[in-house]
């Protein structure tokens, strides 16, 4: 997957999560859908905890 910007991500992942919810996905899309889904939660984990070790880093010098 490109990078993209967390709220992207988090935007994606809204609007696939809406999708499935109203039931709006069928068998076939489904599954592509939540590899996406999959995707985009490892994508944001990193981003948190990369943005995570960043501040750590900067507290620490102070």
């Amino acid at each position: 997957m490109k990078e993209i910007k967390y709220e992207e991500a988090v935007h994606k992942l809204e609007a696939i999560v809406d999708k499935m919810e109203r039931g709006e996905l069928d068998i076939d899309s489904m599954a592509a859908q939540l590899k996406e889904a999959q995707e985009l939660v490892k994508l944001c984990k990193q981003k948190l905890k990369r943005t995570d070790n960043e501040i750590q880093k900067l507290l620490e010098k102070q």
